[in-house]
């Protein structure tokens, strides 16, 4: 299996760096490039169970603005780690959408080798409501897709 590009969504959790971290090193090893990418999910999903459905274009292109500023920093802060990894650059992107769809089509589109995603994401009624977006990827993800559990990955003792 040759790997030229390795994807990571990422959430911006404590855990996010992590899991970059995780996957720059992946990414090293194979000599691939790496791409982040964020999903800010779609209101439409939450309507009828928080929201009122309404229509808030200008709200979702703050979100996005926000999320785009928020990625470019969590950019900076992994330089150090993608350099002792040996990933000159990485890419990303920040769309909107059903968080599991958007992964799987974003591997799809840019012809991604590897999904390296944490296990963990969504909590509480979250998670009852929206499920696993880690197992809807690794069921229809058009590459092999790597899992890390944050909590038990890396530890020293």
């Amino acid at each position: 299996m040759e790997v030229k590009k390795v994807i990571t969504p990422i959430d911006f959790s404590d855990n996010s760096k992590l899991i970059a971290e995780s996957a720059a090193y992946f990414a090293g090893k194979f000599g691939a490039s790496l791409h982040l990418i964020f999903v800010v999910q779609n209101f439409e999903d939450y309507s009828g169970f928080f929201v009122p459905q309404m229509s808030m274009p200008n709200l979702e292109q703050d979100l996005i603005a926000g999320a785009e500023e928020k990625m470019a920093s969590f950019c900076a802060e992994l330089e150090e780690s993608l350099t002792r990894a040996g990933i000159s650059e990485v890419t990303h992107q920040v769309s909107m959408g059903d968080v599991a769809e958007q992964i799987v089509e974003f591997a799809a589109t840019n012809k991604g080798d590897l999904i390296v995603m944490g296990t963990h994401g969504y909590k509480g009624l979250e998670k009852i409501m929206f499920g696993s977006v880690a197992d809807k990827v690794v069921r229809s993800a058009p590459c092999p897709v790597l899992t890390i559990n944050p909590y038990t990955c890396c530890k020293t003792e």
